[in-house]
């Protein structure tokens, strides 16, 4: 189905995954899309915004990073950084925090409207599955990297988290870009789902190969 997509390029299909830390992001990136052609398929992990980036709109790198047609897009993290760790963190004001809410469901409107078909994606694990998957990474020296302090202080803020989540779920679930729960203490049964509804939307889409060159029957390749 992906390789139809990328032949055809008419239509993106953008993969909004989102998670509390340990979620299983990158997890589902490696399983799910891993396999896929390359050529058709990007991936762009949104980090603390830059200098540049906080000059401008806090759209504007998200804009930037939309797949184009024929490419399906993954977003690890995205645009909703600015609904949840904004609001846990008092980044903003809450009035310009109430008013995104309503600025991303029309930004994503304008896509799907634009031949992007939005496909979110929330990982949800328990409290008790992130401090087993935490202590993994202490336990096990190859996985030492991925441990940073900082998931311990924002693990702190767990039920801020819930709560912001929950409206995010709430207030831009929309028919253009309606939000999936995954449950994700069990990897393999949360790689299965997303892979489920990411299926099926390319099958609604009904890709179809572009027409061959007229006369190819024709066609004597010499020796």
């Amino acid at each position: 189905m992906q390789n139809v997509l990328y032949a055809e390029a008419k239509h993106a299909v953008l993969v909004v995954l989102q998670a509390m830390d340990t979620g299983g992001k990158d997890g589902v990136v490696r399983k799910v899309f891993g396999p896929l052609n390359s050529q058709g398929v990007t991936v762009t992990s949104f980090k603390r915004p830059t200098a540049v980036e906080l000059a401008h709109d806090y759209l504007w790198r998200i804009h930037q990073n939309v797949p184009a047609r024929g490419q399906l897009g993954i977003f690890n993290r995205s645009h909703y950084e600015d609904v949840l760790v904004a609001r846990v963190h008092e980044l903003a004001a809450r009035g310009k925090i109430e008013e995104r809410y309503e600025q991303i469901n029309q930004f994503e409107k304008y896509l799907s409207e634009n031949g992007v078909t939005i496909l979110k994606f929330f990982l949800h694990i328990s409290k008790a599955e992130q401090k087993r998957r935490l202590q993994a990474r202490l336990d096990d020296a190859q996985k030492n990297w991925k441990f940073e302090p900082g998931d311990l202080a924002e693990r702190k803020y767990w039920d801020r988290y819930m709560q912001a989540n929950e409206l995010v779920l709430t207030r831009c679930a929309t028919p253009w870009a309606p939000w999936h729960v995954i449950p994700a203490d069990r990897k393999w049964h949360r790689d299965w789902l997303v892979a489920k509804f990411t299926r099926a939307a390319l099958e609604e889409l009904h890709p179809r190969y572009p027409k061959p060159a007229e006369g190819l029957d024709k066609v004597v390749i010499e020796d």
